[in-house]
């Protein structure tokens, strides 16, 4: 076991930014990290958590990290008390206008800035529930900054009214920026930064366990159990052990997934534009072609970006050299999958398993309750009517490991631009 006691030295105690860096540092290790202050303890992983601790000036924290890791959390834990937890510098209040806010959002986010000064996040966010789009870009006026999501509209057009109200700065609280007009925000000079990983943990194992309803037919033996019907009908599964999984998109996420593949016992082939070879020295996985890929897999999991070469990489063309009993997974980007020829391969009893966390034409859909409305969007409904289809409501990413990495990134994205720090990986030219 480690033990580190600091004595709280900042005026403003143990702030916001401090408990959010701390928290980001210790979710990396396997080891048991835990503040005591005051008579309480707190698991270092969670900001919330740690927050509720109230550490002021003068105060004194215990560090305890224990387990096998231990040597290197420590080190990484001094390094964040000694660089970040005193730092103060001057700057302004940064206002940022953040769009389709859900009641998680404001948990995170309200609490990382809350406190305004120096060395804090220094920013003041109002919150709309309202989606970003032309008829809602007049509510950026007077701000700095907004703060989007994958389903808000970025487009030319709403990006010249952002620069008329003077906004300087697009926050994506997310990776991807299919979304946001490139060219029109360079055009403007806005700066767009994103959160380019948050825990690619979080979607690939969101992407297993739907790949698993689908395959062991888990949604329906649910509805199944529930109107008293035990009986094994229609609820025939597939070993994954010993089958092959082909991994497209071999960044942080779908290496994570080819991980978890590997200790289903699953072979792992794999298709990157630009392949990684210390993953095939490591004896991970194996580098094929993309026709190779969809004639050998068992399971195709979905993980590359979406640009022009991979929109519709599932095609008509790549479902054809498919087997019959295939099994695909989609937690990546809608646009990677042509719903027609899915449809179409469907109907004619192609696919064993299809699990979509993501799909193209999902935009009305996503993180609104229709519950009292009819299934008004076409592809939603036609891809209901399959029984060996799984769709969930684009909740890949939706831990707190994520939603807590996704808030500190973002609002270390605000101030690294409002007090002129570097962007590093966050920026999107």
């Amino acid at each position: 076991m480690k033990e580190i006691k600091y004595v709280v030295t900042n005026p403003l105690g143990v702030h916001a930014r401090p408990c959010a860096l701390l928290a980001q540092c210790c979710v990396n290790f396997k080891s048991e990290i835990l503040v005591k202050s005051n008579e309480s303890t707190a698991d270092g992983r969670n900001v919330l958590s740690l927050l509720a601790l109230q550490i002021k000036c003068g105060d004194v924290m215990h560090i305890t990290i224990d387990g096998f890791d231990e040597e290197e959390a420590y080190t990484s834990v001094l390094s964040v008390i000694e660089k970040e937890f005193n730092e103060r510098k001057e700057s302004k209040v940064l206002k940022i206008a953040f769009f389709g806010t859900k009641d998680y959002d404001r948990t995170f986010f309200s609490e990382l800035t809350k406190d305004k000064g120096h060395g804090t996040y220094n920013s003041e966010i109002k919150y709309f529930t309202s989606n970003l789009g032309p008829e809602t870009a007049g509510m950026a006026q007077g701000y700095d900054a907004v703060c989007v999501f994958v389903n808000d509209d970025v487009s030319r057009s709403v990006i010249e009214q952002l620069h008329a109200y003077g906004v300087r700065l697009i926050l994506l609280r997310c990776a991807g920026f299919n979304n946001v007009d490139l060219n029109a925000a360079k055009e403007y000079s806005i700066t767009v930064l994103r959160v380019p990983a948050y825990s690619p943990y979080a979607v690939a194992e969101h992407a297993m366990a739907i790949l698993q309803q689908a395959n062991r037919h888990l949604h329906k033996s649910y509805n199944k159990v529930k109107d008293n019907n035990y009986a094994l009908s229609g609820l025939l599964g597939l070993d994954l052990h010993n089958k092959v999984a082909g991994i497209i998109g071999t960044g942080k996420i779908g290496i994570c997934m080819a991980r978890i593949c590997k200790g289903y016992g699953m072979s792992v082939i794999a298709w990157d534009a630009y392949p990684n070879q210390s993953y095939v020295d490591e004896g991970l996985l194996t580098y094929v072609t993309k026709e190779e890929l969809f004639k050998k897999s068992d399971l195709i999991s979905l993980h590359a970006p979406l640009f022009p070469s991979t929109h519709h990489i599932i095609n008509e063309e790549s479902i054809g050299l498919m087997k019959n009993t295939v099994m695909l997974v989609n937690t990546a980007r809608g646009g990677l999958i042509d719903n027609e020829a899915l449809i179409d391969a469907l109907k004619k009893g192609k696919f064993h398993a299809v699990a979509l966390d993501v799909y193209e034409g999902e935009d009305t859909n996503v993180y609104t309750d229709c519950s009292d409305l009819p299934i008004a969007n076409d592809i939603t409904a036609r891809l209901l009517n399959f029984p060996q289809v799984v769709i969930t409501s684009h909740q890949a990413f939706f831990t707190r490991e994520a939603m807590q990495a996704i808030a500190v990134v973002t609002m270390e994205n605000a101030r690294n631009f409002n007090e002129g720090y570097d962007f590093g990986t966050a920026e999107v030219k």
